[in-house]
């Protein structure tokens, strides 16, 4: 009959150290909808919001706004809010949970700035007065497109990516272990002694403030 064995088996050290199932469920889905909510925000912006007719010389000549036109604050928040997305992995604790509450605000402020943009009529009216020479002109038949609303969709994409981050954010992980909290590299092996028949070693060993003519 065999025997079996009652040690346990050891287990990989990144094993253990895991990050929960519903962290990484929580942290794939907040980098995918704060990236995609930025993208769609960023290019949105870029289109065209607003439409109408300016009078000049007796006719009528068609004018246009994009969203950098209307406002540029859906644009500024949300290249924040992609900075912050991605700084969530470099801080922990406290710092996390602030750098999380900005991705989050990012989104909203965002959200609201495009929301209103949507029935902004002043970016026309300056267009108008420009092409038509005349201060007081106003724009007739305003009318605006469906890509504002695209925009705040993407600003709430931001907004719910932050949400999960201060809900979620404690699981994650940072950015990797290779740093100790003095801020140093954790030395993985200890170096070599130099070599004094290997120059390259010499230069090596004096780079690390070593003396490479006394032996270990």
């Amino acid at each position: 009959m065999g025997y079996v064995s009652a040690v346990p088996v050891p287990q990989p050290r990144a094993a253990r150290a895991a990050v929960p199932t519903g962290g990484r469920r929580s942290l794939a889905a907040a980098l995918l909808l704060g990236a995609l909510g930025a993208t769609v925000v960023l290019l949105s912006a870029g289109q065209i919001w607003a439409e109408g007719t300016a009078s000049v010389g007796g006719g009528s000549v068609p004018v246009e706004a994009d969203g950098g036109a209307v406002t540029g604050v859906p644009t500024a928040l949300a290249i924040v809010g992609l900075a912050a997305l991605f700084a969530v992995f470099a801080v922990r604790r406290t710092g996390r949970t602030l750098v999380a509450a900005l991705l989050a605000l990012s989104g909203a402020g965002a959200a609201l700035a495009a929301f209103l943009g949507a029935s902004d009529s002043a970016a026309l009216d300056a267009e108008a007065a420009r092409i038509s020479g005349d201060t007081a002109a106003a724009v007739a038949g305003l009318t605006h497109t469906a890509w504002p609303y695209v925009t705040a969709a993407g600003a709430v994409l931001i907004l719910l990516a932050g949400l999960f981050a201060l809900r979620f954010g404690k699981n994650w992980p940072g950015m990797g272990g290779r740093y100790e909290r003095t801020g140093n590299p954790r030395a993985g092996r200890a170096a070599a002694a130099a070599d004094p028949d290997r120059p390259e070693d010499l230069w090596k060993a004096l780079d690390r403030g070593e003396d490479p003519t006394h032996g270990g």
